[in-house]
């Protein structure tokens, strides 16, 4: 096999909906505030039961159950995740058992917002020099358990939620050449400190990194992987705010291609947008199978990641 392949997505979000309203009598905020700032209308909130292992292992069976796989023959489980509480057994390999995985390697990454590209090329890498064969990629975050209610800034930001792949070989690449890397002086940025951990950013400048540095990266990575940017159907960055995403999207020059806006309903998922988000746009069909398609994550660790996917 010359490369991999995505075979199936899989996601999962809590039932609870938290409205913009509802958090303007809990905090100094509004609806017209948070859309005009940020463009979300609605997030979601987990209940105690619903870890990070569990939300993970959700998305994670509706993804098997499609891919025609059976649990044994996934030989690789990585979960992109900055959210779980534990550090071990770590959150793969929790995964791994409530799937009733056979022996594969568990491994958790934790690149923020950028989790879940840098995950899905681990995963390629793995394939591509054959360490593995079947990989099950999840991204996963609990944010609420680490946002400050108090701070109007950031708690109207963030949701809850999971999304997963399924990548096997394939003879035909199906999943491009990564382009990735990190601000390392700018790391502060975005933070997730503390005892407890909280959530907390430098908002301006994340959207001004974002909005002037990333376009000429996002068209890189289609350059690597032979597709320009008009040639793209869909376009899945990082759900961090819809003031980002638009510009973003605007200046890789991908005027034909669907953008996916999962941010106005699900908030700021973290290392779980863009899989939730891809997820999404496969269960609607309305990206056509086969048919290009950008992730780019970026965000915490002032990290940065993506890849053309053909799109399962």
């Amino acid at each position: 096999m010359s490369g991999s392949r995505v075979l199936a997505m899989g996601h999962y979000q809590p039932a609870r909906v938290l409205t913009n309203d509802e958090l303007a009598g809990m905090v100094d905020t509004s609806d017209e505030w948070i859309r005009s700032r940020v463009g979300i209308r609605t997030r979601r909130v987990a209940d105690a039961a619903e870890t990070v292992d569990v939300m993970a292992a959700e998305a994670a069976t509706k993804a098997l159950a499609t891919s025609g796989l059976a649990p044994d023959e996934i030989d690789l489980v990585l979960v992109a995740t900055c959210t779980a509480v534990d550090r071990s057994p770590n959150t793969a390999a929790r995964v791994a058992a409530r799937l009733g995985l056979g022996a594969p390697a568990v491994m958790d990454v934790n690149v923020v917002c950028a989790g879940f590209t840098h995950a899905l090329a681990t995963a390629d890498h793995a394939i591509r020099a054959g360490a593995a064969r079947n990989a099950l990629v999840v991204g996963v975050e609990k944010f609420t358990d680490v946002v400050d209610w108090t701070d109007r800034s950031t708690c109207v930001l963030v949701g809850d939620g999971a999304g997963a792949a399924v990548v096997t070989a394939s003879p035909e690449p199906g999943i491009g050449p990564v382009v990735w890397g990190s601000v390392p002086t700018m790391g502060h940025a975005v933070r997730i400190e503390g005892t407890p951990s909280r959530f907390a950013q430098e908002g301006q400048a994340v959207y001004r990194w974002a909005t002037t540095q990333l376009p000429p990266i996002a068209r890189q990575v289609c350059e690597r992987a032979g597709v320009a940017p008009e040639e793209l159907a869909a376009v899945v960055l990082h759900q961090a705010n819809l003031r980002i995403i638009e510009p973003v999207a605007r200046r890789i020059g991908a005027v034909n291609a669907v953008i996916a806006t999962d941010v106005t309903e699900s908030g700021n998922t973290s290392a779980a947008s863009i899989p939730l988000a891809l997820s999404k746009l496969v269960e609607r069909r309305e990206v056509a199978p086969g048919a290009p398609v950008l992730l780019f994550g970026f965000g915490g660790n002032l990290s940065y990641g993506g890849q053309v996917i053909r799109c399962p």
